[in-house]
């Protein structure tokens, strides 16, 4: 088998305005209340292949959680990493996450200008998503960019200023809005695509089978 770290060779750049926030609140209904972050994909866990694109990116990496509970957090001690809670109680989906980790970068990182959001359960993340969603990002008013492949966005992964953390709460509390994408929609974002070859970067866990299918792109070097 051939392994993630042989696959990927990493030439990038850290951005040190960049805050890397993890997303790793989800419930996993599809794999039987598995903890997603948790399962192992060649010998590693989920999260820990998504904390190393993460680290190689940017000049600081959190962790999104429900909430600060030992319970909750004990699962991932081992990473190191700073967690983030959601901004809002009740489980109010990725953008309480979203907002948390701005919450945090403005609190705890004074140097970031941006969050990259990450999905906890993507093995196979570019590693010139933060360089070029950054540079996409700076050319629109908003500030904001998303990654795309494959002629599909992935609104989760994406790069937020935080001068919009205040509208963002807003929308969240006071409007009780959940959609990710449609949040972004309201502003001039940037949508960057990256190619789908052997496998899309993009590529999620849901499922048992895309767990296997994942196994066997690693087996067969895809």
């Amino acid at each position: 088998m051939l392994s993630i770290a042989g696959m990927r060779t990493r030439m990038t750049e850290k951005r040190p305005e960049i805050l890397a926030l993890i997303l790793a609140g989800g419930l996993a209904r599809r794999l039987e209340g598995r903890a997603k972050p948790l399962l192992r994909l060649g010998g590693r866990r989920l999260i820990d292949l998504v904390a190393a694109t993460a680290r190689a990116q940017c000049g600081a990496v959190a962790l999104s959680l429900h909430d600060l509970a030992p319970e909750t957090v004990a699962p991932f001690a081992d990473l190191g990493l700073a967690v983030a809670a959601d901004a809002a109680p009740g489980r109010l989906g990725p953008l309480a996450g979203v907002l948390g980790g701005l919450d945090f970068a403005a609190a705890r990182h004074p140097g970031a200008e941006f969050v990259l959001s990450l999905p906890c359960d993507g093995p196979f993340l570019p590693d010139d998503l933060a360089a070029r969603l950054l540079a996409a990002a700076r050319q629109t008013k908003s500030g904001l960019a998303r990654a795309a492949s494959g002629g599909r966005i992935h609104p989760v992964v994406a790069l937020w200023p935080l001068r919009l953390r205040e509208e963002l709460r807003h929308a969240l509390v006071e409007q009780d809005f959940r959609a990710v994408g449609e949040f972004q929609d309201r502003y001039d974002i940037a949508t960057v695509q990256w190619p789908v070859t052997q496998r899309d970067p993009f590529f999620n866990i849901n499922t048992p089978d895309d767990l296997a299918r994942a196994e066997k792109a690693l087996t067969d070097g895809a």
